[in-house]
């Protein structure tokens, strides 16, 4: 345990430093000058400290006062030497942060048993210390763990959709991750990021409950069959939205909300504007994007300047406006996604 001794007479200050010597396990560090031995235990971590209150220059308050606005000394014991008439200044100390006092002259007998008790306070401050980091870490690991069974059952959803969806598993990789840059770029913060990347996969997950043969045709939707498909952003939410977990409950909104259009033309609700959800004006943005430059059965891809120009004008309609010129705002990353995340065929 090392135990900083600062006090401006040379005799007192061998003295302390003999008797913690005497000490088991103690190493005593002594500063005649207050400066010196304040920047020590600013630089270094005593397990305690013993200051004397009358020094030139900076006082014993004041180095109290000091030592406890560094960073992590809170907890460490300090020990004030004052004669025993000096009360206003005890009580200054005490409000400073003082633990307790030792007496002058110091006395053996008085010492050693003071400097007992500081110490096992100090290594049960200690021991807490060590417990709540071991917990942190424990605790750290737990949600790992969760996160990772979470993006396991997310990756599980988004893989039975594809099953039943002519989309290809790079399409949902491309979109999810065009709706993070799309966040990323309006300002979101890193964890809003990391959540629309994990949830949006999960859009058209509603799709497991259309029937194939509309889910399935290769040419054009008739009415009634389009009134069918409509159903799925509905059939996605009531999947999802019961979970305790953050990531689905987003994918939740997102499957409810993708297909709503910024003037209230969409479905299924007919929301406008900001009242569509921030996640589903962004994936709206993202899936249409990646539909469009994508090639299906039933049509080529686009060129990229055409759907560029789709979603341009698109704006205040289709679209959130924001949300459009935040994808476009870095296109060089767009091409990246598009690169790192190819359909198979294309390879």
């Amino acid at each position: 345990m090392k135990i900083a001794i600062i006090d401006d007479t040379p005799l007192n200050l061998t003295l302390m430093q003999a008797l913690v010597s005497k000490l088991p396990e103690c190493e005593p560090q002594p500063f005649a000058d207050p400066a010196e031995g304040l920047a020590w235990c600013q630089q270094n971590e005593p397990d305690l400290v013993i200051v004397d209150y009358m020094m030139p220059g900076l006082d014993g308050v004041e180095f109290i006062r000091r030592f406890r606005a560094t960073p992590q000394r809170g907890d460490v014991p300090i020990l004030m030497v004052t004669a025993d008439h000096e009360r206003q200044t005890r009580y200054n100390a005490l409000q400073s942060g003082a633990t307790d006092f030792l007496n002058k002259p110091v006395d053996r007998n008085e010492f050693q048993p003071r400097v007992h008790n500081m110490l096992a306070l100090r290594r049960a401050h200690l021991a807490t210390r060590e417990r709540a980091r071991t917990l942190e870490i424990e605790v750290a690991k737990a949600t790992a763990l969760v996160h990772d069974r979470e993006q396991e059952t997310v990756t599980r959803l988004a893989r039975a959709a594809e099953f039943r969806d002519p989309e290809t598993g790079a399409h949902i990789q491309r979109m999810a991750h065009y709706s993070a840059l799309i966040a990323r770029q309006a300002g979101q913060s890193d964890a809003y990021c990391t959540m629309l990347l994990l949830s949006a996969p999960m859009h058209d997950v509603g799709k497991l409950g259309i029937p194939d043969h509309i889910l399935m045709k290769p040419g054009r939707l008739t009415p009634d069959e389009f009134e069918q498909m409509k159903r799925h952003p509905e059939i996605g939410y009531d999947i999802l939205k019961d979970s305790t977990s953050p990531v689905i409950q987003a994918a939740a909104t997102i499957a409810l909300s993708h297909h709503e259009k910024f003037d209230g033309s969409g479905y299924p609700n007919g929301l406008s504007g900001e009242a569509i959800p921030l996640a589903g004006r962004i994936v709206a943005v993202a899936d249409v994007f990646d539909a469009l430059t994508s090639a299906r059965p039933y049509k080529p891809a686009w060129p990229l300047d055409e759907a560029r120009q789709f979603l341009v004008e698109g704006r205040g309609q289709h679209f959130d406006p924001s949300c459009v010129d935040a994808l476009l705002a870095d296109w060089p990353a767009v091409l990246d996604i598009r690169d790192r995340f190819r359909d198979e065929d294309e390879h």
